[in-house]
């Protein structure tokens, strides 16, 4: 059965207004947290009806982009999880990884508990958490990362400081492609600087490499 004619552009007409909404409620939220709806569907270039129409109230739009969050979060950690590989190089893999999307989505991180609740935020980290905790741990029985505190105390206490990170990048104070953050996160679980600077340098060699070949 054919469909309307006019249809399918007003489906894509709202795909698109949905993604601009999306994208513009990313920079704005970054800038002030307290903007309007009515402010957004402004600076979003779509009238209040139709933002409304995407979404019914501020917590439909600031779970829409955790959902977005989510989903980028879980294929970032997916992309940095090779079956096997040295753990300094894994866990480097696994910061450049994550970072993009923690930069992205930093916005929420002024959001978080003040309207998504510690809860969802938990559920939307689950699986860097996870995956990083695994990499500690083999790294840790390799010994190629300190063990004098338990992997997941390890993993809890990298994601800490990668969040810290994101929040001066939201004030500005400080700005990272991901290698710094890497770098750093392999000196934080135990690796000498020289060698973590090395195994940086070697990762985004490979993925830039990798990169240009499927290209």
């Amino acid at each position: 059965m054919s469909q309307p004619v006019g249809r399918v552009p007003q489906r894509r007409n709202a795909r698109s207004n949905r993604a601009r909404i999306l994208a513009t409620a990313r920079q704005e939220l970054g800038r002030n947290p307290d903007i309007t709806l009515e402010e957004l569907a402004r600076a979003s270039g779509v009238v209040r009806r139709t933002l409304f129409g995407h979404f019914p109230g501020r917590a439909a739009l600031l779970e829409a982009l955790a959902e977005e969050a989510a989903e980028a979060l879980e294929a970032a950690v997916a992309f940095g999880a090779p079956a096997t590989e040295p753990a300094e190089r894994a866990l480097a893999r696994f910061t450049l990884s994550i970072w993009p999307v923690g930069d992205r989505y930093r916005m929420l991180l002024a959001l978080a508990h003040r309207d998504l609740g510690a809860e969802r935020v938990d559920e939307i980290l689950t699986p860097a958490r996870v995956r990083a905790t695994a990499i500690v741990e083999y790294g840790q029985r390799d010994g190629v990362f300190h063990s004098h505190l338990p992997p997941a105390v390890l993993g809890a206490a990298l994601e800490a400081m990668t969040v810290a990170l994101l929040e001066e990048v939201n004030t500005g104070t400080f700005e990272d492609d991901g290698t710094r953050v890497a770098v750093a996160t392999l000196i934080a679980a135990g690796v000498p600087e020289k060698q973590a600077r090395v195994v940086v340098d070697e990762v985004v060699a490979t993925a830039t490499a990798e990169d240009a070949a499927d290209g």
